[in-house]
């Protein structure tokens, strides 16, 4: 049997997604509003390609991502590539490239697309779009109660109120001082670090099974009461300073939370999560921390950094849980531009080329429908304003134009259409 004596398939790889228009526009929405904040505080957008050199997430990256998660092969120059699974080590190695022509502190974010083979299921796909924020050079202090304001900033941009989601906090130097008062080595820190990161996904019983052999004391008792250990006590009251300055800095809903870790090895500071509250989806949605360490791994002084990624589809899961994405998203065409006859499209194109360079994103009826199936092909699309041309608005350097959402309907000349489409922005 021949290669094309079957039709090939429609669907995608599994775990990714197509996006129709209707689909991408939604999604556009999304980042639009991200951007708009975010531009608000000052954060510039960068990016880079998706393919990086295996060996710089091997350095830093969870061991789960790495070795199960990863897509990476071997390419015709016999070099090891990895399609990006996260995009911070990315920004640390930017800023390495260029750390001496960088103005610090330095405020980015980048919305790039990124991949792990991962099984999927609700909240997790194979490839998806990630915010990313990060704020680089400065310590820890002011600029981490920033970035967790931000992160709740981010979350009101879409109608979200404080009791639809819950910021947890924590710290890995907390975490670090209970493991190690608790008689664990370092590299049975790290082992007690991605059981605690998994308890969500395991029984209790599991993770106290799991854990118990790594110590008779459960680090996070030791949190609980911290009295006859200094140092996880120092730690604890910064954690809680932080969660109270940002309660009198507004965000109300910031919790101290002695079980949140974050996967990513290369932590080192603060840590936090941000949760769905609504039970239908409870699970984290974003997170992120402080990771002074990873640009150091470029040669030179170590950068302080924290920052955060949210994925855009536990983002989308969060805004429709909590009936906060709109039923359909406007077309980004402003007009449909409607002709009477076949013979009037030449006149119809003529018009639409003048309104164009007024800056009007204008679409030309092509086909031989009557108007009212014009009107209609409109509706379908989404376009806001509708108007009829042909040769009685030709003659009459007039036309009507109509709003399609409320029916109402104007004459209007051609600088007077031209200054409505603009108000309808």
């Amino acid at each position: 049997m021949g290669l094309m004596d079957e039709p090939l398939a429609t669907e995608p790889y599994k775990g990714v997604r197509d996006f129709y228009p209707a689909d991408w526009a939604k999604l556009q929405w999304i980042f639009t509003r991200l951007r708009e904040t975010l531009a608000l505080w000052g954060y510039e957008e960068y990016n880079a390609s998706p393919l990086e050199r295996a060996e710089l997430y091997e350095a830093k990256t969870s061991e789960e991502i790495v070795n199960e998660q990863t897509y990476t092969f071997v390419d015709r120059g016999e070099r090891r590539v990895t399609l990006r699974p996260e995009m911070t080590p990315t920004l640390a190695r930017m800023v390495a490239a260029k750390r001496r022509e960088l103005a610090l502190p330095l405020r980015w974010f980048s919305l790039p697309n990124v991949f792990r083979y991962e099984r999927p299921q609700r909240g997790r796909l194979r490839e998806h779009y990630q915010l990313n924020v990060d704020l680089v050079g400065l310590p820890e202090g002011e600029a981490d109660l920033e970035t967790v304001q931000l992160a709740h900033a981010l979350m009101q941009a879409f109608g979200a109120d404080d009791a639809s989601f819950v910021i947890k906090i924590n710290s890995r130097p907390l975490l670090n001082a209970a493991c190690r008062a608790a008689g664990l080595e370092d590299d049975k820190i790290q082992d007690y670090l991605r059981f605690l990161d998994r308890n969500e996904k395991i029984s209790r019983e599991e993770f106290l099974t799991a854990t118990g052999t790594l110590s008779s004391q459960d680090p996070l008792s030791i949190i609980d009461t911290p009295d006859d250990h200094r140092d996880v006590a120092t730690e604890k009251a910064k954690v809680l300073e932080h969660v109270a300055r940002l309660k009198t800095a507004g965000v109300t809903n910031a919790v101290f939370a002695p079980h949140v870790t974050r996967g990513f090895d290369y932590y080192t500071g603060m840590v936090f999560e941000v949760f769905d509250t609504d039970p239908s989806n409870a699970r984290s949605l974003f997170g992120g921390g402080r990771f002074d360490g990873l640009v150091a791994l470029f040669g030179g002084e170590p950068v302080p950094a924290i920052g955060f990624g949210m994925g855009d589809v536990t983002l989308m899961d969060f805004l429709e849980a909590h009936g906060l994405v709109p039923d359909h998203v406007a077309s980004t065409t402003q007009l449909y531009l409607g002709t009477p006859a076949p013979e009037d499209i030449p006149a119809a194109e003529a018009f639409a080329a003048t309104l164009r360079k007024e800056g009007l994103r204008v679409f030309v009826n092509l086909t031989e429908r009557a108007l009212g199936d014009q009107i209609k092909d409109a509706l379908k699309r989404s376009i806001h304003l509708f108007a009829a041309y042909g040769k009685d608005e030709v003659a009459s350097g007039s036309l009507r134009v109509k709003v399609l959402a409320t029916s109402t309907e104007s004459t209007v000349t051609t600088a007077e259409l031209i200054r409505l489409v603009r108000a309808e922005r």
